[in-house]
């Protein structure tokens, strides 16, 4: 399991290491283009919240932290789908169309 570590206030978002690989890319891609948006998760293991969200923004620190040391591969379509999911709404389901896109067959 990665982390992704955002503002360096909050806590970490904790993510397996093959969706975070792709996370890495959309979301740096976003912020490359000076591109805010919205991005919603489920914590493990939090009692109290069970969604949260977050404004990601250019200006705010973002670390991201990989369990392994091994390259995971690279599903281009799984990047196309999160990023037209996320240029479609705004909003980048990290509970919701990561862990759906993995799990989709490939259609190209």
């Amino acid at each position: 399991m990665g982390r992704m570590k955002y503002d360096g206030s909050g806590d970490e978002i904790v993510i397996d290491d093959a969706t975070l690989v792709h996370l890495k890319i959309v979301i740096s891609t976003k912020l490359r283009r000076q591109e805010s948006f919205m991005m919603t998760w489920r914590p493990i293991d939090d009692a109290v919240n069970q969604r949260r969200s977050a404004w990601i923004h250019p200006a705010i620190p973002l670390q991201f932290g990989f369990d392994t040391d091994q390259d995971h591969p690279v599903d281009p379509r799984r990047i196309h789908l999160l990023m037209e999911h996320l240029n479609a709404t705004g909003e980048l389901l990290l509970d919701g169309i990561a862990s759906q896109v993995s799990q989709e067959p490939a259609t190209m």
